[in-house]
Parts: structure tokens; sequence; C-alpha cells
């Protein structure tokens, strides 16, 4: 079994990003200027936010925080969004999720210029990416795939199965993994609650992806031998443990699936740090117009 070090990989690419970001400095360029909108005090986002600050002054980015409280109208964040989309001077928008009830998630995506959604959430984003062409990947998925190619791991022809149909990971997953490139050329398949004989269909996987969001759902007669395994889960459980007060629980019970995996993700520590990473990847792609110019 091979653990799957998501830290290492991410250090290596953040160090990567500097050395561009250095590079565009010293031929004239401003550093790349991501803005990040945050709405209300949610544990999980501000402490998501705050290491995405980090993780941008760490490679040379300029960073700006906007924060509202939950009370906030929507139009009063349609505005700001409208403002940033028309400043020149800030290259990637992200307003981190959850909204309060009160705002609509999908009119202000819908709202963010898709040259500067770095998230890549927008609806041209993730359109252009269903059907092959360059765009920003969302975090996630791109951060999974970034692993698969860093550990060289075949998929071409491989079963691939997704467990969880969201449009952040799920979705956009079972389409990268289907395109005619690498890492992709696999047989996707996509469970969710709905699926019968899921242990089943799961024990098939050559590549099985666990994105429910529900702590250590998969066991050990849900994995065969030899697969792999990407536990995309981050739940915040209570833990007398942490100083925090909380610890991080994947999708999968590690202990039982680990030694029959030929690779496997840990949590933390595989797929969160690659999106943190694949956020600045978007980002310095986004300063430097080559998806969109």
């Amino acid at each position: 079994m091979i653990l799957i070090d998501g830290n290492l990989i991410a250090a290596t690419i953040r160090k990567e990003i500097k050395e561009e970001v250095n590079a565009l400095i010293k031929s004239g360029h401003r550093p790349p200027h991501l803005a990040i909108i945050l709405v209300g005090h949610d544990g999980g986002s501000e402490t998501y936010v705050k290491y995405k600050i980090k993780d941008c002054s760490e490679v040379g980015f300029k960073s700006t925080l906007i924060t509202y409280e939950d009370d906030i109208k929507e139009s009063e964040l349609l505005d700001k969004v409208s403002e940033i989309n028309n400043d020149n001077a800030i290259d990637g928008l992200i307003v981190q999720l959850p909204l309060p009830d009160s705002i609509s998630e999908t009119r202000i995506i819908e709202t963010i210029n898709y040259a500067k959604d770095v998230d890549g959430f927008h609806p041209v984003n993730l359109g252009r990416m269903l059907i092959g062409l360059p765009c920003f990947v969302s975090a996630t998925p791109a951060g999974i795939l970034e692993l698969i190619k860093r550990y060289k791991i075949e998929t071409e022809g491989r079963n691939c199965v997704v467990l969880g149909r969201s449009n952040i990971v799920g979705r956009p997953l079972s389409v990268l993994f289907s395109l005619k490139k690498y890492p992709g050329n696999a047989t996707v398949t996509v469970c969710h609650s709905r699926t019968k004989d899921l242990k089943a269909v799961c024990r098939n996987a050559d590549i099985l992806i666990a994105a429910m969001g529900q702590p250590g759902f998969i066991t050990a007669d849900m994995v065969g031998e030899g697969a792999v395994v990407i536990d995309v889960g981050t739940t915040r459980i209570p833990s007398t443990e942490t100083k925090s007060g909380f610890k991080l629980k994947g999708d999968v019970k590690f202990e039982e699936v680990a030694d029959k995996c030929s690779y496997i993700t840990p949590v933390p520590g595989g797929v969160g740090p690659m999106t943190r990473v694949s956020l600045l990847k978007n980002t310095l792609l986004a300063a430097k117009k080559e998806i969109y110019p």
C-alpha cells in the first residue's frame, strides 16, 4: 500500500507556483491577485479562508478578504461581485460557500465573471469542462487529478466509481475521468443514495472516489484488493484529542481499508491540501490570461 501524500505534493506545487510568480514580477507584471468574499461566521469557512490567505502569501500572491455579516442583503452582495468583476487589478474571485439561506448561491455564482471564477463553479466553466475545452476546473477535482498524475496511477480502461453526485466534486470528477486524455479514459460509474447493490459496485472499482460527506461510510467489504482509494470526505467531528475541539473525518474507514489498497489518501493530508493548491493554480492561470485571454 502506498500512502498518497497530499501535503508533500501540494508543497512541491506551491514552490513551482512561487517560481512562476517571481518570473512574472521580474518581467514587469504585478503579482496575481485573489479576492475572497466571506459571509457570516461559519467555523469551517473561516478556517478555510484563513488557509487560503496564508497560501497566497506563501507563493507571492496579493489577496483581499471582504467580510460581511450573515444578514447582508443579496443585492448588496451581488453589487460587490459586479464591482470585483470590473476591477482589472483583481484576477480571481471566490465567494466562500455555504452562504446564508437568504442568499441564492446559484445567483451569486452565475454573476461572477467566469474569467475570474477560479473556483470553477460558473456554468461556463462547467460547460467547457464537459466538452473538454480549457477552463477553470473545480479545485477538489483538479487536485485529485493532479495527485493521480504525480503518482503516475494508470486510469485508461480502469473502472472508476465515484460516490457522490455534487456539482462541486462528484459530477465534475465523473466527466474528467471519462475524457479522452490522461488522467482519464476510464469507465465511470456514479453512485448515490439510490444506487442498488452499492457494495458490489464499489468492490468492482479499480479507482474508488468517496465524496459523500458521510464519515466512515466506506468499509473493508466495499473495497476490492489492489484498489486505488481517494477519500474526499472532510467532516468536522467533536474531539477531545485536539486543541480546536474537533478533527476531520474522512468517508473511508482508513484503518480497515488501507491494507487492501494499492494507493490511498489519508484524511487529513490527502485531498485537502490539493484543493487549496489547485485554487492557487487557477488564480495563476487567470493572472496569465491562459484560459481566457
